[in-house]
């Protein structure tokens, strides 16, 4: 019963520019597709999804698995 806990990485195989909504995705059992729509929402609509997304690039670490 020791399971290893969950862990988000930046996605090596879907990935459009840095991986981090394939990542989301996987991490969340969501469709990336879905996580990148709202992401360019935020962009268009409040204009926080560029510094959101740079700042997840930057921390969230690449997939070592993957």
């Amino acid at each position: 019963m020791n399971e290893e806990p969950k862990r988000l990485y930046r996605s090596k195989e879907n990935t459009v520019i840095g991986g981090v909504c394939g990542g989301l995705g996987d991490y969340l059992d969501v469709d990336p597709v879905i996580i990148r729509l709202v992401w360019a929402l935020m962009v268009f609509m409040f204009g926080t999804g560029i510094l959101a997304y740079i700042i997840a690039w930057i921390i969230i670490p690449e997939n070592p698995g993957k």
